[in-house]
C-alpha cells in the first residue's frame, strides 16, 4: 500500500457509502485509478466491505457484556469446536483467542440482564469445554473508533 492507498481506505472508513467522484477528488486521484485502486484494495482483501454503524441502544439491545471464557483444553480441536458453536450466536459480536488467564473474550449484546441471562443459560453454557466464564458489564463507551490508525504517511 502507498500513501495514496492508504488515503483511500481513510477516507473509505469514514464514510464507506462515498461517491466515486468525491473520493477520487479527496485522495487527489482522477475517478478511474481510483476505481481501479479500491477494486484492488478488495480483491488484496485489504478493504473486507462495507457496512452501517448502528446504534444498538437504539434498535433494543442496550447492553454490553464481555465474557472472558476460559476452556478446560486449548487443543486445536476444542478451540475450532468452541469457535463453531459461538459462531452461530447472534449476540456474540465479536470473538478473540486471547493469552493470558482465560482463553476466549466474548463482545456480548442484550437486551437487558434477562436477556444475557437467557443467553448465557440456554446458549453459552451449553457449549461442551467451557471450564467457566466471567462476565463484565459496561456501564458507557468512552471511545469507539472504526477508523485504523496509519492513515497517510
Amino acid at each position: 500500500m502507498d500513501a495514496i492507498d492508504r488515503r483511500i481506505v481513510t477516507a473509505l472508513q469514514r464514510d464507506g457509502r462515498m461517491k466515486l467522484a468525491q473520493l477520487s477528488e479527496e485522495v487527489g486521484l482522477s475517478p478511474t485509478p481510483c476505481a481501479r485502486r479500491v477494486s484492488m484494495l478488495e480483491e488484496a482483501g485489504i478493504i473486507t466491505g462495507y457496512s452501517a454503524r448502528v446504534d444498538q441502544a437504539k434498535v433494543g439491545l442496550a447492553v454490553t457484556i464481555f465474557v472472558a471464557v476460559e476452556l478446560e483444553r486449548q487443543s486445536k480441536d476444542a478451540l475450532q469446536a468452541f469457535e463453531n458453536a459461538v459462531r452461530q450466536f447472534d449476540q456474540v459480536m465479536e470473538c478473540y483467542l486471547m493469552t493470558g488467564s482465560r482463553d476466549i473474550l466474548l463482545r456480548v449484546v442484550a437486551q437487558d440482564l434477562t436477556d444475557f441471562d437467557r443467553f448465557l443459560e440456554e446458549q453459552l453454557m451449553r457449549v461442551p469445554g467451557i471450564r467457566n466464564t466471567r462476565s463484565s458489564f459496561t456501564l458507557r463507551t468512552m471511545i469507539r473508533r472504526d477508523v485504523l490508525p496509519g492513515g497517510p504517511g
